[in-house]
């Protein structure tokens, strides 16, 4: 099928894209575990494919400036599906796979969908619901037909049925694509990624082809990224990381992107892959953590021993080697020795025997946490950025790598702090536009050129970036000092035992927090001292479940009163929520940020408590059950104060 004339400018990706066809056609592009066994497709056959659905959804009426919605886990024909609409001139909207009916009308209404590519049966039924107050959506595309024999609504259509429909208009217009994907240019909009909402609607962040493509290629310059590079792609096709990593530097570097069975099978699909490149939220590192050291607990007492010392050398000497700094030849002998029988079969069991690079953001992480895979070899590094910068932003380089910060500006980023401490940025990735919204857009860009992140950072005297909270979240307690809430539930977090935290103290005379404990490392914990329960709110309401999070807490207090700036923000009072905070009670966003004037509203009578002289309160609170229904949960929460400790320094 003739496409186009490849010798064009790689501007925008699917020019880019039949580049790769052209230079390593026959080269992986991206696989998939379907069944077991893994499927495989070459550049070229790609190509192939996005051109035959691109195709079929001109067929259908799809137009240059048109926006298509995508909705499913991660998938090939999801991925393609971006491309088509590309090539087309048309501009993919990928939504969050787990969002409820409500929230994708806001979406389909905001962006104007007419056309919406899924996953399978369970997406079909939410655009079913919603169809009625969605008077634009006129044709809904499924790749799975599971379960879909039976749906008879004209405007349902197969996925392979519009590739067919494709073949069919390629032919009787043969060079309507390739004069299609020629016309794209660069400033045009490549992508719009919906922000997480956390204080109102999402709004559309508009990418172009040029912000895109130029994180992606500097990203993968960076960090060596090429052809023979394998990447995990299991994080939500709607967050601005996975288009970064699975499409855009995937396209930026032509490595090959693997998507897992499900979301059940991504750890055993991990192992089998053995990426070279590979990101995680802290949360995913703590829980492979947690789950080598319960196996741990349970091997014989000449494992532990060994596994026990070795870490010991692993954590004097791992690090340094893998910064290339000076380590003595007794620790470099024993650290080999540490590799062939402890940290080597470790990564194998992680999946991670093969990572040259492994990148966490989003939340900060604990050093101990961050300390232990380095010091196994695995080069784990932070980055840091915002939708709205491509997540491109900050990067480390590899012997510059430190865990209490972000690292340097990323090549083509210019940042500066303003005067209220927020961190400015500009350059080659930055947002074009908010959809429809240039107030929004006018607002967030200062007279500079820079985009406003709303993160208070300060600079560390070796020029890396250090991000302290969101600025509007930064405040003052009754006697000054500062209070970054972020900062200590962060903190908080670093405990394998809490999943989530919320504090408070801004205005207020001393701290507190809620907890949410996380219930597969506290449910062992209790599973190993025989302790009996029913279920996550019974477990938080026992005592020893509160004795340990006391300690927890303690610990972060300890650590608090050697800061000068923040000695006085120790935490006083505590609660364990009753139930887990969810982004279906409106209580967190999907990528799970806090909603904290929605936990404010909701759990007031809470709050009061603690700073109140109450030990227990009763609470009711609604929640939302998968299938859709609504519940009551009524419980007793009690409150617990946490031992506070005297300043070790002074502030100047």
């Amino acid at each position: 099928m003739q496409l186009a004339r490849t010798d064009a400018e790689s501007d925008t990706f699917p020019k880019l894209l039949l580049q790769h066809a052209k230079v390593r056609g026959n080269q992986p592009a991206i696989r998939e575990k379907d069944l077991g066994i893994w499927q495989s497709w070459t550049w070229a056959q790609v190509r192939d494919e996005v051109a035959a659905l691109a195709g079929g959804l001109a067929a259908m009426g799809f137009r240059r400036g048109d926006n298509l919605a995508i909705i499913g886990d991660n998938r090939p024909r999801l991925y393609w599906a971006m491309s088509a609409a590309q090539a087309l001139g048309g501009v993919p909207v990928p939504l969050y796979q787990d969002a409820p009916a409500d929230e994708i009308i806001y979406v389909f209404d905001n962006a104007e969908i007419g056309f919406a590519i899924v996953e399978d049966q369970e997406q079909v039924d939410k655009l079913l619901e919603i169809k009625p107050r969605a008077p634009r959506l006129n044709a809904i595309i499924y790749d799975d037909p599971r379960g879909l024999r039976h749906y008879q609504q004209p405007f349902l259509h197969a996925y392979t049925d519009v590739q067919a429909r494709g073949r069919e208009y390629h032919a009787a217009h043969p060079d309507f694509l390739a004069d299609s994907i020629g016309a794209g240019k660069s400033a045009d909009t490549a992508v719009i990624l919906y922000t997480s909402g956390t204080t109102g609607h999402p709004k559309g962040v508009c990418h172009t082809h040029a912000s895109m493509m130029g994180a992606g290629a500097r990203g993968c310059e960076f960090e060596k990224l090429g052809p023979g590079d394998e990447i995990l792609s299991y994080l939500p096709m709607a967050w601005v990381g996975d288009f970064l990593f699975s499409y855009a530097q995937a396209m930026a570097g032509g490595f090959t992107v693997n998507c897992p069975e499900s979301p059940d099978t991504v750890m055993t699909d991990l192992r089998e892959i053995g990426p070279t490149y590979y990101f995680a939220p802290p949360r995913v590192y703590e829980n492979l953590l947690t789950t080598v050291m319960i196996r741990m607990e349970d091997a014989s007492w000449l494992k532990r021993g060994m596994f026990r010392w070795l870490m010991n050398v692993a954590n004097r000497s791992g690090v340094r080697i893998l910064a290339r700094q000076p380590v003595p030849l007794l620790d470099r002998v024993l650290y080999a020795l540490g590799n062939l029988l402890v940290y080597g079969p470790l990564r194998d069991v992680l999946g991670m025997s093969r990572i040259r690079v492994a990148y966490t953001a989003g939340e900060a992480i604990g050093p101990d946490l961050f300390r232990f895979y380095r010091s196994i070899g695995i080069n784990l590094k932070q980055f840091y950025g915002q939708t709205e910068t491509c997540a491109y932003v900050c990067l480390q380089a590899d012997d510059q790598v430190k865990f209490d910060s972000v690292g340097v500006a990323a090549p083509g980023m210019q940042i500066r702090i303003a005067e209220n401490g927020e961190v400015l940025v500009k350059g080659v990735s930055l947002l074009k536009e908010y959809y429809k919204r240039p107030d929004a857009t006018a607002d967030a860009i200062d007279a500079d050129g820079y985009f406003m992140t709303g993160d208070a950072g300060v600079f560390g005297s070796d020029g890396h970036l250090k991000i302290i909270d969101r600025a509007k979240d930064v405040g003052r307690m009754n006697d000054g000092t500062l209070f970054a809430p972020k900062y200590l539930e962060n903190k908080l977090k670093f405990s394998s035992h809490i999943k989530e935290a919320v504090a408070f103290g801004d205005q207020r005379g001393y701290c507190a927090a809620f907890i949410n404990i996380d219930i597969g490392a506290v449910g062992d914990w209790a599973e190993r001292r025989n302790m009996p329960y029913t279920g996550y709110t019974d477990l938080a309401s026992q005592d020893a479940v509160y004795d340990l999070i006391k300690d927890c807490v303690e610990k972060v207090n300890r650590d608090l009163a050697d800061d000068p700036s923040l000695c006085n923000s120790q935490i006083r009072r505590f609660l364990i929520l009753h139930k887990e905070l969810d982004a279906d009670d409106g209580e967190l966003t999907r990528t799970r940020k806090v909603r904290r004037g929605a936990l404010a509203e909701k759990y007031a009578e809470l709050i009061a408590a603690l700073y109140s002289e109450q030990f227990s309160c009763r609470v009711t609170a609604q929640v939302r059950f998968e299938d859709g229904r609504t519940g009551t949960i009524v419980a007793d929460v009690k409150i617990r104060e946490a031992r506070l400790f005297e300043a070790l320094q002074k502030a100047s």
